[in-house]
């Protein structure tokens, strides 16, 4: 089945969209430890640097991605996370498409992530790959850690 995603701007008022953000915070808590969590709670999320999206499929969420303005010219990727009932079905090509789009139209020329390094971002890590992404230094503050993997990209 092809997913045909609704993508939307979000305030991160939604019952749906904050359980989303809640999973996405226990799924990074539960693979790294809490000094290497470097994901933002609803409030952060809501600074006026980040720019935030949820993807839905009718009247279900299938994910959500954030972007965050370092510089004029840089973003960083930020809480993308596909809701378990959609994994594996390329919603998450799907957000990370459309926030490469969201930054293109936006004026920045690289994008940048921090993502954690043990066996359950494999997957994370091949897409974002597969995508051009290429491992890369600390960045924006973030230090040398063994739990994450920093990676960048021109667009």
């Amino acid at each position: 089945m092809t997913l045909t995603l609704d993508f939307r701007p979000d305030d991160l008022s939604g019952a749906a969209t904050r359980a989303l953000i809640e999973r996405h915070l226990r799924g990074m808590h539960a693979n790294s430890p809490p000094e290497s969590v470097h994901a933002l709670g609803v409030e952060k999320l809501r600074a006026p640097d980040v720019t935030f999206w949820s993807s839905w499929q009718g009247n279900d969420i299938v994910g959500c991605v954030a972007l965050k303005q370092i510089d004029a010219v840089r973003g960083e990727i930020k809480s993308m996370r596909v809701a378990d009932a959609f994994l594996g079905r390329g919603a998450g090509r799907a957000l990370l498409e459309h926030v490469i789009g969201e930054a293109r139209k936006m004026g920045l020329t690289s994008l940048w992530l921090e993502t954690g390094s043990t066996a359950a971002f494999a997957p994370a890590l091949k897409l974002y790959e597969s995508a051009g992404f290429e491992r890369c230094g600390p960045f924006d503050g973030y230090v040398e850690d063994p739990f994450s993997v920093f990676m960048t990209r021109g667009i």
